[in-house]
């Protein structure tokens, strides 16, 4: 039985936060919406409310129903947590004199909490909130202030109940894992046992009993997330895997041969289909990126259906879906906006009937690497930057045709080989290089030229959800510039971005 804690997500940009530095604690949990979780059953150690952009005094405030979980399982309120747990208990909460925002210290602290053991006063935390608890009910004992907030930190007196108005799952709160550690291993009384490894051993069992000896068919593109899930039914059920990487022309330089090559060498049951020519011939005429995505979509979707007719009495389809995908697709409406269509091919169509496996849709994408590593994959799998679904297509800011995926292929290889050269390559999250609607004068020799212009762009990352454009050395980018104007014919102009997520994307579209 896996030992879980429950996140009930009122829409925070933190929550997904909070399940990462539980899982740091080598403890599994879940999120939910805060209106649609499952009862609790014994597997479920603790509860924890998260943050949200609403107030508790709005209208439209997001309340649970806790009767199944208050005063029988430990629960921690966090923020806006901590507000309703106080509010609708028999306290107040209203709208803070100022905002308060920011870093904050703890100027009290009761050194008798088993939530706050090992913590010390004056201890840096991180305020993210308009309102304010003014007064706590009957039964609640303050446990933290800081200089501004007296009721930083309360405990129930009759329950294994907690509420924090800080936010101990972002990094400014110099001791928040000390606390989460607290909670989740002392309060709630878990192992902290889930770890790479013990996923790896689970997972495949479940595998073996769920998929027994069916046929599953699995799409593979050279990624992290597919690659681990090939190796993880592969472990399960061997040649009853049968895995496709297609070759949508879109790739970077010889990224299909060697991709493949390495599959091959990991005794993977895998198919190639060179199907380039479809894919590109299928873009010709067509700018507008969401349009790009969806015929890449589709025409995938095409060459895959195609490929799964020829394997017989197939009855799974795998997928490398994370547990990012699954939030999101259920996620509660807060401060997040959907920026672009998701980069991964859905499910084939109905009509083929098969049921649908997904090992990895627990995992945030480092815990993803930290079970391929437990599996044995290389860093070639492992390390490899982040690369979009639809390829080359969306770093062409214009239409495709194979001369400027030629030529884009050619500059992508001279700077992520320079990167690689000069011990660059795993400093940063992601780098690539982006060919522009755009062509300006140049000179070579005593020749006036018109050519393209490309982008290099280098983030520095922890998960791609924000990032900096990264601080590459000067002589470096004038190495790569120089190299890519004299080897790639057609460019005379090479630009370096360096504006970080948000406001902008990582990537140009």
């Amino acid at each position: 039985m896996q030992e879980t804690i429950l996140i009930l997500d009122f829409g925070s940009q933190y929550t997904q936060l909070i399940a990462r530095r539980i899982r740091e604690l080598n403890v599994y949990c879940e999120i939910y919406p805060f209106h649609h979780f499952p009862v609790p059953d014994d597997r479920v150690k603790g509860v924890i409310l998260s943050g949200s952009p609403f107030s508790i005094r709005d209208e439209n405030a997001p309340i649970p129903d806790l009767k199944d979980i208050r005063g029988k399982i430990p629960v921690l309120g966090i923020c806006y947590g901590a507000q309703y747990l106080a509010q609708f208990s028999g306290g107040e909460v209203a709208p803070s004199k100022i905002r308060e925002y920011g870093r904050s210290n703890l100027t009290y602290l009761d050194s008798r909490s088993t939530l706050l053991k090992g913590m010390s006063t004056g201890t840096q935390v991180w305020m993210s909130h308009a309102d304010t608890i003014l007064t706590i009910p009957s039964g609640f004992h303050t446990i933290a202030s800081t200089p501004d907030v007296k009721f930083a930190g309360f405990h129930i007196a009759a329950e294994s109940t907690y509420g924090i108005q800080f936010h101990p799952e972002v990094y400014h709160t110099t001791e928040g894992l000390t606390l989460l550690g607290n909670f989740v291993a002392d309060i709630c009384g878990c192992s902290q046992s889930w770890t790479p490894q013990s996923f790896v051993e689970t997972t495949v069992a479940e595998l073996k009993n769920k998929i027994g000896n069916d046929k599953v068919i699995l799409g593979l593109s050279g990624g992290v997330d597919s690659s681990v899930t090939a190796m993880l039914l592969h472990k399960a059920i061997g040649k009853n895997l049968y895995c496709i990487f297609v070759d949508n022309g879109l790739l970077r330089k010889n990224e299909f041969r060697n991709v493949l090559e390495r599959y091959k060498r990991l005794d993977l049951n895998v198919t190639g289909v060179d199907a380039g020519d479809l894919f590109i011939d299928g873009l010709k005429k067509v700018f507008d990126p969401e349009k790009k995505r969806k015929i890449i979509g589709k025409t995938f979707i095409d060459v895959f259906e195609a490929e799964a007719h020829k394997i017989r009495d197939i009855q799974w389809l795998a997928q490398g879906t994370i547990y990012p995908d699954v939030i999101e697709s259920h996620s509660v409406k807060g401060p997040s906006a959907t920026i672009k269509s998701h980069h991964n091919v859905g499910g084939l169509p109905d009509h083929l009937k098969l049921k649908i496996v997904e090992p990895l849709n627990t995992l945030f994408k480092d815990e993803v690497r930290k079970v391929g590593k437990a599996l044995g994959l290389d860093d070639e799998f492992l390390k490899r930057h982040p690369f979009p679904g639809p390829g080359l297509a969306v770093r062409i800011l214009s239409d495709i045709d194979r001369e400027k995926v030629r030529l884009l292929q050619e500059v992508d290889d001279i700077f992520i080989a320079a990167l690689r050269s000069y011990n660059l390559y795993h400093e940063v999250w992601q780098a690539f290089a982006v060919l522009l609607p755009v062509q300006t004068v140049g000179v070579m020799g005593d020749e006036r030229t018109y050519e393209n212009v490309v982008a290099l762009r280098a983030v520095t990352s922890t998960d791609g959800m924000t990032a900096d454009w990264a601080h590459l050395p000067h002589d470096f980018l004038a190495k790569v510039s120089n190299d890519i104007i004299n080897k790639v014919k057609g460019v005379n102009r090479v630009v370096y971005d360096i504006s970080s997520k948000p406001p902008a994307t990582i990537e140009w579209e």
